[in-house]
């Protein structure tokens, strides 16, 4: 059952900050939304008949625990015991699916019908199209138009299940202009329920949305614990995009010093060539939909388009808890390159039979950049499957 239990760095302090990063830089016309969200979800939270629901939900439609599996061929490649985290057989194909049944309960609870939310990839999306659809709400999405080209298959999905896309086409067309339009549309129409997919936004989605994914990390206890005999791996890898994967295979091993926690972040071309999405490498501290964390920008502040082949990950800030984890050197952080991510995608692929999603793939790349030896157990999160990226992979073949 979930509870509002949490590792001490991953701990918000009362204004919704960790360390400095956090907070809530929003429109006053929000202020009452948020401040009534904060009040539902530290009361839910802990609340025994709503875990009861969300349990349910999550094992009998979501189908949990996704399997912890053992990667024979790519533990023999790599010289070290490596456990793929199969959130890629979710129910709608990622973990995505965690945060969207949990907030859009939360919604049903606080007497709204209308959920609005924005995607890159298509995962939220679909995930939150997906349970609208279970719950009878209305929904309505903001996707970038250059996301809405090359996750076709996503934006099928969500329509099929009733919800209503709307292509953005301001700025890059990516993930940061469609939460630009989603947070526009909230300030019009303050009664709809914005369901956030990542650990961003103004406080206390980060810290909701962590709450929410760190299913993730609980099962992986319980599984470790029946592979190797103890309840921990020496290291947890995940992507990061705003970072709400990696906050859920994160979140129980937080407090452990002897768990590594290695976040691949996609650096486009790469770092140094301003095609990247490597916030924290390349970013500085700043203000991005409504909370204060690293960002990519200008010296004056303006916001610097971001590039990646992955829609998931092409944002150009990250959630607070992630700066606050690499600050602090909690978090180690890899830069992975599209053609790395490629590569990893294909060696999966070939040698596990796992088609991963690009995002996935990125973590994935951190095995041939970092060396574990061999009594090691390292678990790389999957945190998604392929099928929505198979037009960019057979266009690189």
């Amino acid at each position: 059952m979930h509870t509002l239990t949490v590792p001490n760095l991953c701990a918000e302090d009362i204004h919704g900050y960790y360390g400095r990063f956090g907070g809530a830089y929003i429109p006053e016309i929000l202020h009452k939304n948020v401040a009534l969200l904060a009040d539902a979800f530290s009361r839910y939270a802990d609340d025994p008949e709503f875990n009861a629901e969300l349990d349910c939900l999550l094992q009998d439609y979501v189908g949990r625990p996704s399997p912890l599996y053992f990667a024979p061929r790519l533990s023999e490649r790599y010289g070290t015991r490596v456990y793929l985290k199969r959130e890629d057989l979710n129910h709608t194909g990622a973990h995505k699916i965690n945060n969207a049944l949990g907030s859009v309960l939360l919604a049903r609870r606080m007497g709204k019908r209308h959920i609005i939310a924005e995607t890159g990839a298509g995962q939220h999306g679909v995930a939150t199209a997906t349970v609208c659809a279970l719950m009878g709400m209305e929904c309505t999405v903001f996707m970038g138009a250059t996301d809405v080209a090359r996750q076709q298959p996503n934006v099928q999905r969500m329509q099929m299940l009733g919800a209503r896309v709307q292509a953005v086409t301001s700025g890059n067309s990516t993930l940061k202009d469609a939460t630009n339009e989603a947070i526009r549309y909230w300030c019009c129409h303050p009664d709809s329920f914005y369901v956030i997919g990542s650990t961003v936004g103004p406080a206390p989605y980060p810290r909701m949305v962590a709450h929410f994914q760190s299913v993730i990390s609980r099962e992986m206890q319980q599984q470790l614990l029946s592979h190797t005999g103890r309840d921990y791996p020496d290291a947890v890898i995940a992507c990061v995009g705003g970072g709400s994967n990696a906050a859920g295979a994160f979140y129980h091993f937080i407090d452990n010093p002897d768990v590594r926690l290695i976040a691949a972040e996609a650096a486009g071309l790469g770092v140094d060539t301003g095609m990247t999405a490597a916030t924290i490498s390349v970013g500085t501290e700043g203000i991005i939909h409504g909370s204060r964390t690293m960002v990519m920008q200008t010296p004056d502040g303006q916001i610097v388009e971001p590039y990646s082949i992955s829609a998931g990950l092409d944002y150009p800030g990250i959630g607070p808890l992630h700066a606050h984890l690499a600050e602090c050197g909690r978090e180690e952080v890899v830069p992975v390159t599209d053609d790395e991510a490629l590569e990893a995608a294909m060696q999966l692929t070939r040698i596990e039979g796992i088609i991963p999603a690009l995002e996935s793939a990125h973590a994935l790349a951190v095995l041939d950049k970092m060396r574990f030896s061999i009594d090691e157990v390292v678990v790389v999160n999957l945190s998604g499957r392929g099928d929505k990226d198979m037009a960019t992979y057979i266009s690189h073949i």
